[in-house]
């Protein structure tokens, strides 16, 4: 009785489990992600047309305060079919993969008047800019090199990764044009070509050299969106595995980038001239970040406590980082912010301006990063170019005080004037500051 009483029991629950298993099976795919089998829809305002896809994507992170998704949806920056609930079908015409901010798609992705193409006065060129900056073009190190082995007779660019046209120069240093590198092609004598096997992973098309504290996306993502050193995601989007590397760690563009998303590309390393191989440096930590400047600059370089403290952003400059619309031939053509540039210098204090208007430039920055709250009538630094540096601003008692991008951290901002700084007039470079003021002394 006991044995049939077992044999009846056994055959219940394996019929359950082929009846779980069925309805498994009659369930729609998208539940497996949801834990529902209701369907979630979404009406942007931007399009008015519906849109399914964060029935599988739900928990995602809204991408910034900039693209809220009851505005701008999904398909209007990814593409895709909003209509289906099939995985496959739903991402067809997908705008760059999982990245519509590539630079191969970047302007069907981002572009347009209203968004990321729009006019240089209205500060929307931001495409155009990307596109021509040495970031984008790595024009600087292709001139170098060739120089360097007698490829070409001066260290003016002739060539970037993509061919490149300017229409409009605006600088005195501003190029006509970029023809397209390709070494074997021109013949280049072999430690170039060897350049341009080895050394090429770290401009803004191309893809990242797939190893830990590497990890990056290409186009504008490789700065806004960050990454962490596996390049693996972290956020809440429940389709995304979270082995798998080649995401930024969460779904978000940001404008408040930390040091540490600079690192994948700057300084890792050292080209050695004789054969044109990268030698990563073998003294960073393994299995996280470098802690700041004590374990990640090279040694022999002398850095003042603001390089030391702070991230590339808080003094480096928009313009500086994305280009001014010209293509140039090498950094120290659009890299030009220097200590003088917040301090001032023995005889004049930093330029300044007073924020008025409810469009400047330095309120729609402090908008997509709120670590400061700017007033109408403050007065901000700006610089020589008249680019807002809105995180600096004259506090009540009259001094500077400059904001973290990304810490968020308030610093007061010493000035040169009446100091007891020795500084010559015709030294203001940022170097001849380090000799006194690096972080090593007292």
């Amino acid at each position: 009785m006991r044995a049939r009483h077992g044999l009846f029991l056994g055959a219940l629950l394996l019929l359950a489990g082929l009846v779980i298993v069925g309805l498994r099976e009659l369930l729609p795919s998208y539940a497996s992600y949801a834990g529902n089998i209701q369907p979630l829809r979404i009406i942007p305002s931007l399009t008015g047309g519906p849109e399914y896809c964060l029935t599988c994507h739900q928990g995602v992170e809204e991408i910034s305060s900039a693209h809220p998704v009851e505005v701008f949806g999904c398909v209007t920056c990814h593409g895709g079919e909003p209509l289906s609930l099939d995985p496959d079908k739903a991402h067809q015409g997908l705008i760059g993969g999982r990245n519509p901010s590539d630079f191969a798609v970047v302007e069907q992705a981002c572009g347009g008047s209203d968004c990321h193409s729009g006019s240089p006065e209205n500060q929307r060129d931001h495409i155009a800019r990307a596109l021509t900056s040495i970031q984008s073009t790595y024009a600087g190190a292709i001139a170098q090199v060739r120089f360097a082995f007698g490829a070409q007779p001066d260290q003016v660019a002739y060539y970037g990764i993509q061919a490149a046209r300017d229409v409009e120069v605006i600088t005195d240093t501003g190029l006509l044009k970029l023809e397209a590198f390709d070494p074997v092609l021109l013949q280049d004598p072999e430690p170039v070509q060897s350049f341009a096997e080895r050394c090429l992973t770290c401009h803004l098309y191309a893809e990242p050299i797939l190893e830990m504290g590497y990890h990056r996306l290409t186009g504008c993502s490789a700065c806004h969106s960050p990454s962490n050193l596996t390049g693996t995601y972290v956020g809440e989007d429940p389709t995304i595995a979270r082995e798998e590397s080649g995401h930024a760690a969460q779904h978000r563009l940001t404008i408040a980038i930390a040091y540490t998303q600079c690192n994948a590309c700057h300084n890792r390393g050292n080209y050695n001239l004789v054969d044109m191989a990268f030698r990563p440096r073998e003294d960073l930590p393994e299995g996280r970040s470098a802690p700041r400047l004590d374990e990640y600059y090279q040694p022999i370089a002398q850095f003042s406590l603001c390089e030391w403290e702070l991230d590339c952003v808080d003094c480096h400059t928009r313009m500086e980082g994305m280009g001014d619309g010209d293509l140039h031939s090498n950094k120290s053509e659009i890299q030009y912010v220097q200590c003088k540039t917040c301090h001032g210098t023995l005889e004049q204090p930093p330029l300044t301006s007073i924020i008025s208007d409810p469009n400047d430039l330095a309120f729609r920055l402090a908008f997509l990063n709120p670590v400061i709250e700017l007033q109408a009538g403050d007065t901000i630094l700006v610089t020589e170019k008249g680019e807002p540096l809105w995180n600096v601003v004259r506090g009540e008692d009259g001094g500077f005080i400059l904001v973290g991008k990304e810490t968020g951290i308030a610093y007061d901002l010493p000035l040169v004037v009446g100091s007891d700084c020795e500084q010559k007039l015709d030294e203001q470079e940022s170097r001849y500051c380090h000799a006194c003021h690096a972080v090593e002394r007292p």
